[in-house]
């Protein structure tokens, strides 16, 4: 996937869609219309912009994503990691946690996790 960082209410769209997908393209301008206040204009515009960028698509008047919301944000941890701790997920860990003290389920979670991906 590639990375697209939404603005803030391209993301909040995003979620109406995720929440309610597959949805048809009138359920959906009727829905923006409710939570987000938009009209036909605008849902139409915004969701040809995220079209565009391969997140969504819309085939017969009937929306669905084609990047997941698991795969939108999974993106955004891991571009925040390296934007910020410079790619590093111990440093990144490290500052997550750091003054805490991680239940031994948490410990062992992480533990887990960490063999789970752990090059051979």
């Amino acid at each position: 996937m590639k990375y697209y960082k939404l603005a803030e209410t391209e993301e909040k769209f995003a979620e109406l869609i995720w929440q309610n997908e597959p949805i048809g393209s009138g359920d959906l301008v009727k829905l923006s219309e409710k939570e987000m206040n938009w009209k036909k204009s605008t849902t139409y515009t915004v969701l040809k912009k995220l079209c565009k960028k391969g997140i969504f698509q819309n085939e017969n008047a009937v929306v669905s994503s084609q990047t997941s919301k698991d795969e939108y944000y999974a993106k955004q941890s891991i571009r925040f990691v390296e934007d910020t701790f410079g790619g590093s997920l111990p440093k990144f860990l490290t500052s997550f946690i750091s003054g805490k003290k991680l239940s031994n389920n948490q410990a062992e979670e992480l533990k887990r996790l960490i063999d789970e991906h752990k090059e051979v």
